[in-house]
């Protein structure tokens, strides 16, 4: 009995950072959240949350991280980047992780300029790449975010039905 407790705990646990985690790039929030939706499941001995409930969750979750990977991507390829600026705004999201949320911010933005910049174009038009790419982020975490309360909409909803 102690031990489910701190198994549906860390469950919870793992949910409410997962969320956290669609918006912040350092923590992987869709697999967390859905590895806390399992962990619950499992403790439950599945009684509430079956394979077919688990397998619909887990393919959302899927396309939520494909959803991840492409973001910014779409956002800097929709205004023609180069591989630089996109290399860039790679490494710019990753350097602003360890700067707080003005580095998850500003980083992204600043590695696609800069990557732009290297590659020979303009100011301005390194600017447009920078700001698309930051779009294509923040479109890409805000899908995240809603694709895992849905996640999370579907487990309480099994939970209540099961």
């Amino acid at each position: 009995m102690l031990f489910d407790l701190a198994f549906y705990t860390l469950g919870a646990l793992l949910i409410v950072g997962g969320l956290v985690g669609t918006v912040l790039p350092a923590l992987p929030g869709i697999p967390m959240v859905f590895g806390g939706i399992w962990l619950i499941a499992a403790v439950d001995n599945y009684q509430h949350l079956g394979l077919w409930w688990l397998l619909f969750i887990g393919a959302l979750g899927a396309f939520g991280v494909l959803v991840d990977f492409v973001a910014g991507t779409l956002g800097a390829k929709r205004v023609g980047a180069s591989k630089r600026a996109l290399w860039g705004a790679t490494l710019g999201t990753f350097l602003g992780m360890f700067f707080g949320i003005p580095g998850i911010l500003i980083g992204p933005f600043a590695g696609a300029l800069i990557g732009e910049l290297s590659s020979g174009t303009s100011v301005l038009r390194s600017a447009n790449v920078g700001a698309a790419t930051w779009v294509g982020l923040l479109a890409g975490a805000l899908v995240k975010l809603v694709i895992s309360l849905v996640m999370v909409g579907l487990f309480g909803l099994a939970m209540l039905m099961g």
